[in-house]
């Protein structure tokens, strides 16, 4: 299993909503460089980078970022936030991203998305299933609308879909656990899937748990930047599983 760090940008500086209100932020003053080398240096190879501007703009913002994360460090990006053209994809992952994440895009046009798991490629393109209980939720997780998550997933399971990134956002940055039945669901309802997760992780303990759940990654985000699991606990938790 991966354990891969989340960094949200919005204005330039890495910040943490609770449950994706972006009245509820808490701003970092490390340089978002700067924290993803020392990810790096702790042994983290892969990166959740969202483009917070992004999403809430429509369009993407926070190429430069990407930019300079992938030029200076070897980690692996999967990066999402306002992608909703061929253009955008296209200059993310030539800006440095290994994969796009696409959540609101593959809501409204499911042509386009179905499309990119063809021309880019399935390990190229994640799709983000959030959630407001069962139904997904859009638009930097603003908008909850009518789509049930099975019946969205199943969707683009049968157009070839490889990775599923499924956060249930009432648990995003609160720390009170993750929603173990959730993913429990997600893995038994569809097991050849990579399937992503996070959303109120608050220990290693909690990561054990999604690792004998079968998951294929664990995002981990305000655990982290609020000091509650740190770097060195990661890297024991990697050295030990590898």
């Amino acid at each position: 299993m991966h354990i891969i760090l989340a960094m949200s940008i919005l204005g330039g500086k890495c910040v943490r909503l609770t449950r994706s209100s972006y009245e509820k932020q808490t701003i970092y003053e490390e340089s978002p460089l700067d924290l993803a080398m020392r990810f790096e240096q702790h042994g983290i190879k892969k990166l959740h980078l969202v483009d917070l501007d992004g999403a809430r703009e429509r369009k993407v913002v926070n190429y430069n970022t990407l930019e300079l994360i992938s030029k200076y460090t070897k980690l692996e990006i999967d990066f999402g936030g306002g992608i909703e053209t061929d253009g955008d994809a296209t200059k993310c992952f030539e800006y440095g991203a290994s994969q796009i994440n696409i959540g609101t895009l593959a809501v409204d046009n499911k042509d386009l998305f179905s499309g990119w798991l063809m021309s880019f490629g399935r390990n190229k393109v994640i799709l983000s299933a959030d959630v407001n209980g069962d139904k997904i939720a859009i638009r930097g997780r603003q908008k909850t609308t009518d789509l049930n998550l099975k019946d969205y997933a199943d969707y683009y399971y049968y157009r070839t879909l490889q990775y599923l990134k499924c956060v249930d956002i009432n648990r995003d940055g609160v720390l009170e656990g993750p929603n173990f039945d959730l993913y429990t669901r997600l893995v038994r309802w569809f097991p050849d899937l990579k399937i992503l997760t996070g959303g109120g992780i608050s220990s290693m303990e909690d990561v054990r748990k999604l690792q004998e759940i079968g998951v294929y990654g664990v995002i981990i985000g305000k655990a982290f930047y609020e000091g509650i699991v740190d770097l060195k606990q990661i890297e024991e938790y990697l050295l030990k599983n590898a």
